[in-house]
């Protein structure tokens, strides 16, 4: 597997004044990711609220010392903070997020304003120069875990050798529906080795040792609001509305790490050897090697390291000229979501100072 250049959040000087910082919805998957990843990563920070909508108090997010509690976001004044990062669902994020952005930076990883023209959409290794003169307070919005994988590896393609059409099937984990869809795939897993009927189903039908072609649910033109969503989050993060896409998506029976399998039809010919260079030397990227022990990337054998996309099975297209297919991995929760989320804050706080 090779190795690739820095990812774009570069750690804020830790001499600079910490910030006071709250995130709601610390009782997620993602809120739990984030707080590890704020740690990881040294991040300066003077106070954490942990924060969560009364409906979803209960859990304690991972703490060290294992001590910390939850408050609810209701009675919580923003104008005590100065950095806020909103991991909840989208109601929560409509009812808050907005009023917290008129005193602080909000990051939010909900659905609730990628669609909103007027607030920067981000994926950190990607579009960073889309927060150039943002200022000290302000919303600024995730793509969804399988936009920002997608549009990591497709932005230093489209750099180099245009991008033309893109099709892409998406291998998506329960993770992405919260904790409780992974649990019900861990119970009906049980349920069916036990030779026992299922007691529930999360997804409305069977999971375990299924595959299920609909993530969210189907519009009046047969395409799921997942797949909408990724079509205009990448076309938005890469800049090119006009960006011709075919898009599948997919839930499968893992708990962590989206796959992608991808087609890119390019304005001008890149071969397999130069385009793996290329992602090589890209932000946020690792590369396997065809010839290497591992070959290629899969959800289980990378959930614990969770730092990178990783690109596998690159391969030109006999049929068509100007064509690359390639698999994508990339952890869900933490790489596309925790980690984006705080390198978008310490490109906040370094562009700041």
């Amino acid at each position: 597997m090779t190795g690739n250049a820095a990812p774009a959040g570069l750690a804020p000087d830790p001499a600079r004044e910490p910030l006071r910082v709250a995130v709601v919805g610390a009782s997620s998957l993602i809120g739990e990711a984030l707080i590890a990843e704020l740690r990881a990563r040294k991040f300066p920070v003077a106070a954490l609220h942990a924060l969560d909508d009364v409906r979803d108090l209960g859990r304690r997010p991972v703490e060290e010392d294992g001590a910390a509690s939850i408050g609810d976001v209701a009675g919580f004044d923003f104008a005590g903070v100065d950095l806020c990062f909103f991991c909840a669902r989208q109601e929560v994020s409509l009812r808050y997020a907005e009023a917290a952005a008129a005193h602080a930076w909000v990051i939010d990883s909900s659905s609730a304003f990628r669609a909103r023209p007027d607030i920067p959409l981000i994926a950190a290794d990607v579009n960073a120069g889309s927060l150039a003169g943002f200022a000290e307070r302000g919303l600024i919005a995730l793509p969804g875990s399988a936009s920002v994988a997608l549009a990591t590896v497709l932005g230093p393609l489209h750099a180099h050798g245009g991008l033309v059409r893109v099709d892409v099937a998406t291998y998506q984990a329960v993770s992405g529906s919260g904790r409780s869809a992974m649990d019900g795939l861990a119970a009906e897993t049980v349920d069916l080795l036990s030779g026992r009927k299922l007691k529930a189903r999360s997804f409305g039908r069977q999971i375990a040792f299924n595959v299920i072609p609909q993530v969210d649910a189907f519009g009046p033109d047969g395409r799921s609001l997942e797949e909408r969503r990724l079509l205009d989050e990448t076309r938005r993060v890469l800049a090119l509305p006009a960006l011709s896409m075919g898009v599948t998506a997919v839930r499968v029976p893992v708990f962590f790490g989206h796959g992608l399998a991808v087609h890119a039809h390019l304005a001008r010919h890149a071969d397999v050897l130069e385009t793996a260079i290329l992602l090589h030397r890209s932000n946020g990227i690792s590369v396997f090697d065809a010839d290497s022990p591992e070959q290629f990337p899969t959800p289980a054998t990378l959930a614990t390291a969770p730092d990178r996309v990783y690109v596998g099975r690159l391969r030109t297209d006999p049929s068509r000229e100007r064509s690359l297919n390639f698999w994508i991995v990339a952890d869900n929760v933490r790489k596309c979501a925790a980690y984006n989320a705080v390198s978008t804050a310490e490109i906040l706080v370094n562009r700041a100072h």
